[in-house]
């Protein structure tokens, strides 16, 4: 460690590659985007935050939080199921195929997700053909192009990035702790309640807010599955900077501050209970 902090300037010309491009593709880039939401003619004004306030935009943001909050507790619970499943399986090759399974399915997301579920689910979908031949109907009223078949479609990446996000913290779960409340004859869920959620639940939690983040701002899938049938924060930026409805760049910058803002206190939040879940480790 004391031969590495005497080469400061030589540290700083290795980090100079990694601060470049943070700075290129995501610094400027973001105060870019606060110049132009908040300056119109060379001045500063809040109009356009005035004229965000409209209710398809608001109702954008509505169906974007109820999405975000839905898969995101969804993902954080079932992922810390699977999670504590596979930290505890006594197999070794179980533990690492499902593991590399999560890893693989919680890279899978975008356009190429979106046309697997509708090769799957949709109109004309082999499953759904199969089970209409079983004489067995869906749920009534379901459609994949929906923001239900949405929420399934978000549930199969949030998922599978609990499970990798939450495993560590099921590794904190020592087994001696459980050994010991059975050998003083404390029943599974007096462990749970007093022992094992207290501890990983800083890391539910920041779970919880990445997979939030990571549901707000989804496009890709979101806008291939249902097009503009779904009125999300992120079909109405690509609609306004496309020009499909009205060309108006200045309010698309205005729509992706109040996201960045949103997605930054989840960001926030996150880095603090995740700093609080190492420091209880």
């Amino acid at each position: 460690m004391r031969r590495f902090s005497k080469r400061p300037f030589a540290i700083a010309i290795g980090l100079l590659p990694f601060a470049t491009f943070v700075i290129a593709f995501e610094v400027l880039p973001v105060l870019n985007l606060v110049r132009s939401s908040i300056t119109e003619d060379g001045s500063i004004t809040i109009d356009n935050f005035s004229r965000a306030l409209t209710p398809s935009i608001i109702d954008a943001f509505e169906n974007s939080m109820k999405l975000s909050l839905f898969t995101a507790a969804i993902g954080t619970l079932y992922g810390a199921f699977v999670a504590y499943a596979i930290v505890t399986s006594k197999h070794f090759f179980t533990r690492n195929i499902l593991a590399a399974l999560a890893n693989i399915t919680a890279n899978f997301g975008g356009a190429p997700l979106a046309f697997a579920f509708i090769i799957a689910l949709g109109s004309t979908g082999f499953i759904t053909i199969l089970i209409s031949y079983m004489g067995i109907d869906l749920y009534p009223g379901f459609r994949i192009y929906s923001i239900a078949g949405l929420a399934l479609a978000y549930l199969y990446f949030q998922t599978p990035l609990a499970i990798l996000l939450l495993m560590p913290a099921m590794h904190g779960l020592r087994p001696e702790w459980r050994e010991a409340a059975d050998v003083l004859g404390a029943s599974g869920s007096f462990y749970w309640i007093n022992v094992g959620i207290p501890v990983i639940a800083p890391a539910l939690l920041s779970c919880f807010f990445l997979l939030f983040c990571n549901a707000f701002g989804a496009y890709a899938t979101a806008w291939t599955l249902t097009g503009s049938d779904v009125n999300l924060v992120p079909i109405q930026i690509g609609a306004l900077v496309r020009g499909e409805v009205k060309f108006d760049p200045a309010l698309a910058d205005v729509l992706a501050v109040l996201s960045l803002l949103i997605m930054a206190i989840c960001l926030i939040a996150y880095q603090w209970l995740l700093s609080w879940s190492r420091l209880r480790a």
